[in-house]
């Protein structure tokens, strides 16, 4: 016996109309999101006529026109040259390029030794793991003010530069910093930089070709010899063709200091270190967590295979990991980040300790606030961009 559904009962019910009763669902809603949205507007109303008046009773200019004015603030250490008859804005330029260098060293010397962490936490030599679980439980209690402290009077404690600590030729430890042989930069070392860059590009483009081609006919292609041409032959022969400078700076014992070489201070190498030591502890954690997310079945399939330990490790558990340690490690990246703003503590001049120098010399208090949320908001937003993108890429994408 066969049935049959009125067409009619198919039809979506009628949508109802918008009563302006309070028991319409609706018209709560919107109500509410009324008199969210008008607070809102009423707050940021209040803060910024309640902040002109103060200026105003205050008397106190506004605007960003003390940035071309002499600075007459002393930088100790600075990537690009700079003298205090120099303006503000290269003053905070010299506290933006100070930020970005502890920021960008921190990461990856973080990222390196957390992982190393994280992958000797799950070593069965019963020794290893258990230094590794001590350290991580340890550096993450502590708090990294307090850190930043410790090493800073630790290197503040070292003997001076006459009985500096002396490793390696033309290394020296001190309590001046860290003294390391260099060589003078110039033209053709930048050339060769670029080349590099671009040869870094041209291989990634050439990967993808040669990967596609590889899916076409099945038959594989070495990667290797692009590889050593384009990223090793490609920045020698431009600097073999500019001239091949190359005169090394060995730091050496003059008077009371050292003279030449390359400069660490201990501002910064203190700094660096508890960043370094402090966030690795974070990054072991994470890193374990995605080795331990893959299915042992991996592990005893390439083991089945005849691979060793460090081969399934590097080649098989490890990039699948990736997809849950990428995200997480972005969180630890922006925390380096934003916590280096703690080197004024230790009198290392990033661009808060520039920022607040000017703004007490000046009285642009908002404008020098303002200056600093502005970048750190900045390298946040490129670093989650970043990481964001290289996650989409690793995704497994389901066929």
């Amino acid at each position: 016996m066969s049935s049959t559904i009125d067409p009619r009962l198919l039809r979506a019910p009628p949508k109802k109309g918008l009563r302006l009763s309070w028991a319409d669902e609706r018209f709560r809603a919107i109500v509410w999101q009324v008199l969210i949205v008008s607070a809102i507007v009423f707050v940021i109303w209040w803060l910024v006529r309640n902040t002109q008046h103060n200026l105003e009773v205050r008397r106190i200019a506004t605007g960003f026109g003390f940035l071309g004015r002499e600075a007459g603030l002393p930088i100790g250490e600075s990537l690009i040259s700079y003298t205090p008859r120099d303006t503000y804005l290269r003053a905070l330029t010299v506290g933006v390029l100070n930020t970005l260098n502890v920021a960008v060293v921190g990461v990856v010397l973080a990222t390196i030794f957390g992982t190393v962490i994280g992958i000797a936490r799950l070593s069965k030599n019963w020794l290893v793991g258990r230094i590794a679980t001590i350290y991580v439980e340890v550096i993450r209690d502590v708090p990294l003010l307090l850190q930043l402290l410790f090493w800073y009077t630790i290197l503040q404690s070292l003997p001076g530069p006459r009985q500096a600590i002396n490793p390696a030729t033309g290394v020296f430890l001190s309590n001046r910093g860290l003294k390391l042989p260099f060589f003078h930069w110039e033209s053709a070392h930048t050339a060769a930089f670029g080349a590099f860059v671009i040869g870094c590009v041209a291989l990634w483009f050439v990967a993808k070709q040669l990967r596609a081609k590889q899916y076409a006919d099945g038959q594989p292609r070495a990667l290797w010899p692009w590889a050593l041409g384009l990223l090793l032959g490609l920045p020698i022969a431009v600097w073999l063709v500019l001239g091949a400078p190359f005169t090394t700076d060995i730091p050496a014992l003059r008077g009371f200091n050292f003279s030449g070489g390359l400069n660490v201070s201990p501002e910064y190498f203190a700094l660096l270190i508890g960043l370094v030591t402090y966030t690795a502890g974070f990054i072991a954690e994470i890193v374990r967590a995605g080795i331990l997310a893959v299915h042992q079945g991996q592990w005893e399939a390439a083991q089945a295979l005849g691979l060793h330990r460090g081969q399934v490790l590097n080649r098989i558990v490890l990039p699948q990991a990736l997809r849950v340690i990428v995200p997480p490690m972005t969180s630890q990246f922006l925390n380096l980040t934003k916590n280096s703003s703690l080197a004024v503590a230790i009198g290392y001049q990033d661009i808060v300790s520039i920022a607040n120098t000017t703004l007490n010399q000046t009285g642009q208090a908002i404008e020098g606030i303002a200056i600093i949320m502005g970048v750190y908001l900045t390298i946040s937003l490129s670093i989650s961009l970043f990481m964001n993108w290289y996650n989409a890429r690793i995704t497994l994408v389901e066929r």
